[in-house]
């Protein structure tokens, strides 16, 4: 499991961004759980995440309408299966509309950049 922290902060929103390979769903539960054995990504507001399997993309928006779905079309762009990409955000106070977007999208970035 990797994980890059402070990646994005904005009106005071903060973004992590993980992954680590899985091949199938069960292995994808247990990523997140073992994710959120860590106190800090267990009180985040919402551990969006997705990964590519051999029967098809697998998401959750964990309550980020939408978010899984912008990490599936990144996934499959840049070709990249059996890896899980998740985009953690704890919530600053302010809603930042469709920013939230851009920066699941930057968060993923930095973590694919670095593969």
């Amino acid at each position: 499991m990797r994980i890059i922290e402070n990646v994005i902060s904005d009106r005071g929103s903060k973004y992590a961004v993980s992954g680590g390979p899985v091949g199938s769903a069960e292995d994808a539960k247990a990523f997140i759980k073992a994710l959120c054995r860590k106190k800090k990504f267990a009180k985040a507001t919402h551990n969006t995440w997705a990964v590519l399997l051999p029967e098809g993309p697998l998401k959750n928006d964990d309550g980020e309408a939408g978010a899984g779905m912008v990490i599936v079309r990144m996934l499959e762009r840049e070709g990249v299966e059996g890896h899980l990409v998740c985009v953690t955000r704890w919530f600053g106070g302010k809603h930042l509309g469709g920013d939230r977007f851009r920066h699941v999208q930057e968060a993923v970035r930095v973590y694919l950049d670095d593969l």
